[in-house]
């Protein structure tokens, strides 16, 4: 039996005719579950955005099915506020958001303060099955070199407060701030793991568990391991090839055996450089004995067929290649917003442009 594979997404909520953030994502997803009560939709730190979770599933056309359905609700009830879904990354509206009147925010906020307020950003984050914690943490060990590609596939926050950032996920920047956050060196057992999560605490780095943002993490709810690395895409297609990936990745790594220790310095650079440039330029390869940097769809191929056999047990491998063979013709999030960006000129019309890329229908 392939390992299950579950999604989760966040989305940020915009007025259907003006440039602004629309602050009602308590009542979307308050109404979205009225109307699918077997949905999983949840408000989010900030109150323009939305969140949904995918139920867990061995089959990428289940996994299909069930976004486009939780996606639908949320359109719906947004409609209904006059608001539009959007999935990118950042907000490319400008303005500051206001934070969910939840207490567990609010200490987040007395501790954080400005950077808290910051963080209206929108993430993709995906859940695979493990069979134990030690699996997990191997498993987490030795997704670490492979990351930072999924980073450059899923870049779909060029475009912040109505400029280009000259980057594929601004997101990335802006996340990377939380003292919690970013790539991670080798764990080695839960005992190491526990150890970095209790010092985190400790510090007051985190508040709990739920506050470990490393771009893989044993889930705090679930037996996954929860890979958050990337952004919030805006085809649900898109969506699914990614999740089909990141299982097949936890596979193949959980059968190899531990991973070649990489340097955190070698692993952040990756991650820079998947978030600067994502599928538009070279990547940093991890994979051998030096990091060097190789074009960026070679090293998508590379993945791959790196996890070709993972793929095959599952009976994802055609839904992989197709799915990467079309977003590479159609352009990541990324270069299609800024395409749209630079088309209209920039600036309002830009935002608009923009906005109407990554809408979710």
């Amino acid at each position: 039996m392939s390992r299950t594979v579950g999604v989760e997404e966040e989305f940020l909520l915009v007025h259907r005719r003006r440039p602004r953030l629309v602050p009602d994502g308590d009542a979307v997803t308050a109404r979205a579950q009225a109307t699918d009560p077997d949905g999983q939709y949840e408000h989010e730190l900030v109150r323009p955005q939305a969140e949904i979770g995918s139920a867990p599933t061995g089959s990428t056309d289940a996994l299909r099915d069930d976004l486009h359905r939780l996606r639908g609700a949320l359109v719906a009830a947004a409609r209904e506020r006059d608001a539009r879904l959007v999935a990118c990354g950042v907000s490319p509206v400008p303005g500051e958001a206001t934070i969910t009147d939840d207490e567990r925010y609010q200490r987040m906020m007395r501790r954080f303060a400005r950077l808290g307020r910051e963080q209206l950003t929108c993430g993709m984050h995906v859940h695979v099955s493990i069979d134990s914690r030690e699996e997990g943490i191997a498993v987490i060990d030795g997704l670490a070199p492979h990351l930072a590609v999924l980073r450059a596939l899923t870049g779909n926050s060029p475009v912040h407060a109505g400029a280009d950032t000259g980057h594929a996920s601004w997101r990335t920047v802006l996340w990377g701030r939380w003292p919690s956050a970013g790539p991670t060196p080798a764990f080695g057992d839960p005992a190491g793991y526990d150890a970095v999560v209790e010092g985190l605490i400790a510090t007051g780095a985190a508040l709990d568990d739920g506050m470990l943002y490393f771009d893989a993490r044993l889930s705090a709810s679930y037996p996954t391991v929860e890979v958050r690395v990337g952004d919030v895409v805006a085809e649900v297609d898109d969506a699914v090839v990614v999740a089909a990936l990141v299982r097949a990745l936890v596979e193949h790594v959980a059968r190899t055996g531990p991973p070649r220790a990489v340097r955190p310095e070698f692993l952040q650079a990756a991650s820079w450089r998947a978030a600067r440039f994502g599928m538009t330029d070279d990547l940093v390869d991890l994979t051998g004995d030096r990091p060097r940097l190789v074009p960026a769809w070679e090293l998508v191929d590379r993945l791959v067929a790196t996890v070709a056999d993972a793929l095959d047990a599952a009976g994802d491998a055609d839904v992989v290649r197709d799915g990467l063979a079309a977003l590479r013709l159609r352009g990541t999030g990324a270069q299609r917003q800024r395409a749209a960006f630079d088309a209209a000129g920039g600036g309002a019309a830009g935002v608009e442009a923009v906005l109407d890329v990554v809408t979710v229908a």
